[in-house]
């Protein structure tokens, strides 16, 4: 009987170069297109599942932060792309967000400005309404809460302080750090962000809970109050 002639990886039909190159190679040497390739299985008749996974991610400026704020039915222009992969497609980068989610629970204590970013970009980094979060603190600085305190649209959200210290006192909080995002792209705070951080460090003085910092958060980048001495 004759053997199976081996195909190197470079003669595979380019569907299933990314399987093989996993296999031989291991993950990381892997591209997204090609990562997202898998996911997807095939692409059109005209294009490979590469390909094609390398114009939605160019469509996504090849950022996958970008790629997982798509929906259902933005991924589905894409020809190729059916109900199924697209679904498939989300499910993987909100896993992978998840992922990073729970990294950041063993980031027990904050230290600085970035060690709040990072527990809080996860949630509402890529999102395109804003939502208020609140940090709860003990004396040593370690964080043993957090919870969303407003959701809003696209230009703003209304706090009641009210709640803001109601989950201080069940949580026996003594310190707390705000939060929201801007999904405008620009961690600038508006008149009324310093207005409101004002506010809510005036009545956590009263509480003896000592506001610590307000984070605001964009996809890339974002703002202390804290480090720029605005508290």
């Amino acid at each position: 009987m004759m053997q199976p002639t081996y195909k190197s990886i470079a003669h595979w039909a380019e569907d299933d170069q990314p399987r093989e190159k996993l296999m031989l190679r291991g993950r990381s040497a892997l591209t997204d297109a090609e990562l997202l390739a898998i996911l997807i299985g095939s692409g059109s008749r005209n294009e490979s599942a590469v390909d094609l996974c390398k114009k939605i991610l160019a469509q996504s400026q090849n950022h996958l932060h970008l790629l997982g704020k798509l929906s259902i039915q933005q991924l589905m222009e894409f020809k190729g792309i059916g109900e199924a992969k697209a679904i498939t497609i989300i499910a993987a980068l909100e896993l992978g967000k998840r992922i990073r989610q729970s990294e950041v629970k063993d980031l027990i204590k904050i230290t600085c400005s970035k060690d709040a970013f990072n527990i809080i970009h996860p949630i509402i980094g890529d999102l395109y309404h804003e939502e208020f979060w609140v940090l709860y603190l003990n004396n040593a600085n370690k964080v043993i809460h957090k919870c969303q305190i407003s959701k809003g649209g696209i230009s703003g959200t209304i706090v009641d302080n009210r709640l803001v210290f109601k989950a201080a006192l069940e949580h026996h909080a003594t310190g707390i750090i705000l939060s929201h995002n801007h999904p405008s792209g620009r961690p600038t705070p508006s008149h009324s962000d310093f207005s409101l951080t004002k506010k809510i460090k005036i009545a956590g003085e009263a509480l003896e809970i000592k506001l610590l910092d307000h984070i605001i958060v964009t996809a890339n980048d974002y703002y202390s109050f804290a480090d720029e001495e605005k508290l």
